[in-house]
């Protein structure tokens, strides 16, 4: 059972960068696809960018491209999504989820583990 924990969210101006961290434990690390999700208040949960075990293959919703990066630590269990440019319709609860596989996918059925969120309030 892998146990998934966000951090770093907050309450930004349009044009800010947060950085947020999702802490895994309880599971080998480097097993998992690692994906970030948000939900909107009212809106279904989308996907925002997805890793694969290795760092070497991301994905990206056209929505953020550009704009955010993923990349992980497997070394600190730790995988992160810099989001620069922020804009107010970033803003959601931002979800961290873990997928045994190999492959990026994008869909929120295809993940296994998730964590509780954090929250991201982007002010014009």
């Amino acid at each position: 059972q892998v146990q998934l924990v966000e951090s770093g969210g907050g309450w930004m101006q349009a044009g800010d960068s947060l950085r947020l961290s999702c802490a895994a434990s309880g599971g080998t690390f480097s097993n998992y696809v690692m994906g970030w999700f948000r939900q909107a208040p009212g809106k279904e949960r989308e996907f925002v960018a997805g890793i694969n075990w290795s760092g070497s293959t991301t994905s990206y919703t056209d929505l953020v491209k550009g704009r955010f990066t993923i990349s992980r630590d497997n070394a600190k269990n730790t995988v992160y999504l810099q989001m620069n440019s922020l804009k107010p319709e970033d803003t959601a609860v931002y979800y961290c989820a873990a997928r045994r596989s190999l492959v990026v996918r994008g869909r929120t059925q295809d993940y296994h583990y998730w964590g509780q969120g954090t929250q991201v309030t982007v002010s014009s």
